[in-house]
């Protein structure tokens, strides 16, 4: 069946803004902070898993001034099963920074956002655009292959995509369509065998009705396979972590609690790695490692 050529961006964004949304917790809140903990929640953790965890996590630190008060300790604790406990030390030191420069409350700029511990530049416009509801475009994998498929139809390099994401916000709806933008992305336009007999702007897609290559692959922002986990020092640092929530370790317990009894330089260096990211801290009196 013959695709119609691409139409005008206002049709492609009146069928875009029509999708509905997935039903997510932090999507009925404009709360800045609430919504800078989920965007970090959800930096490579499936959806699932931070829903399950973001409300109980705000019950206990509900504005950057209570997390910023907690120690290291407390904080991974109720990020354990999170994984990359490192962006648990970050949010702490975002709340932290947030009280030291603002008095308390998120910034609403995309510089002071971006200054923010662990706060990259998805991560500033999504604050901006889910918690300000500011007309700027959010640009993480989901975002980037929808735009570099329907919207361009080719590969895009880092500065164009940001751009286009920008520019294809409709005016006064950035909320709407930045949602709408990573929902398609999620659910329908995804990286392999994308569904594109049930996507609502199929009709208007550029890749659709150009064909070729598909050109989010190698496109800024699409990203990147993930190294396997099973078996990686990420799982080591993750096994030592959970050690260290229980209590201090030996060092000659350190091996042992990373899953590598044989391997102590490997286990060693993962030791460091936690220090050196904040996440523990070699006791001076006690000679064991520890949680801050």
């Amino acid at each position: 069946m013959p695709v119609a050529p691409p139409a005008a961006p206002g049709q492609l964004q009146a069928a875009l803004l029509a999708l509905p949304r997935r039903d997510l917790p932090w999507r009925h809140t404009r709360d800045p902070w609430a919504v800078l903990v989920s965007e970090v929640m959800l930096q490579q953790t499936q959806v699932a898993r931070v829903a399950a965890r973001w409300s109980a996590f705000l019950d206990r630190f509900g504005t950057p001034a209570a997390c910023a008060a907690a120690t290291v300790a407390e904080v991974v604790a109720a990020w354990a099963g999170l994984g990359y406990n490192r962006r648990a030390v970050a949010l702490r030191a975002a709340g932290a920074a947030c009280v030291e420069r603002h008095g308390g409350p998120v910034p609403a700029t995309l510089a002071d956002l971006r200054a923010l511990p662990g706060v990259g530049a998805y991560t500033a416009r999504a604050v901006l655009t889910f918690a300000f509801e500011q007309d700027v475009g959010v640009l993480d994998v989901n975002a980037a292959r929808v735009l570099a498929r329907a919207v361009a139809g080719r590969r895009l390099s880092g500065g164009e995509a940001q751009a286009l994401a920008d520019a294809s916000v409709p005016p006064g709806a950035g909320w709407a369509w930045n949602q709408a933008v990573l929902d398609l992305g999620a659910t329908v336009c995804r990286k392999r065998a994308p569904a594109c007999g049930r996507c609502p702007v199929a009709q208007w897609c550029r890749w659709r009705a150009e064909g070729g290559p598909d050109p989010a692959a190698g496109s800024a922002g699409t990203g990147g396979s993930q190294t396997a986990f099973v078996g990686s020092d990420r799982q080591g640092r993750g096994r030592l972590v959970a050690a260290l929530l229980v209590g201090p370790v030996a060092p000659a317990d350190v091996a042992g609690a990373c899953g590598w009894p044989e391997d102590g330089g490997r286990a060693g260096t993962v030791a460091a790695s936690l220090v050196a990211d904040g996440l523990a801290v070699w006791d001076e009196e006690t000679g064991l490692l520890r949680l801050p």
